[in-house]
């Protein structure tokens, strides 16, 4: 069955039992959101790591589909189609 992949940076990588790269089938296009939820019935913390209660994306996370960015498109609604790879991206700060 064709997949998309998901790719993590190393800060969230022990939510994902160490696992930089989560591979999700998919038969046909599915939204990020849904994307989103097939990753989080398996890492539940990664999950709430990258969206709020409400379901919105964390501010510090970004998602980006071949060099866009989620936001700048269709947000979670956005399309991944099996073969695109989905990059997160987490801002990381410190003092």
């Amino acid at each position: 069955m064709p997949e998309i992949l998901l790719l993590l940076p190393s800060v969230l990588q022990p939510l994902a039992g160490g696992q930089s790269v989560l591979a999700t089938p998919a038969d046909g296009p599915v939204t990020v959101a849904s994307l989103l939820d097939a990753v989080a019935v398996d890492y539940a913390v990664l999950g709430r790591r990258l969206r709020d209660e409400t379901g919105a994306l964390r501010r510090f996370v970004n998602i980006y589909i071949d060099g866009d960015e989620v936001r700048r498109l269709h947000g979670l609604d956005t399309e991944v189609v099996p073969g695109q790879e989905v990059l997160v991206i987490q801002s990381v700060a410190g003092g």
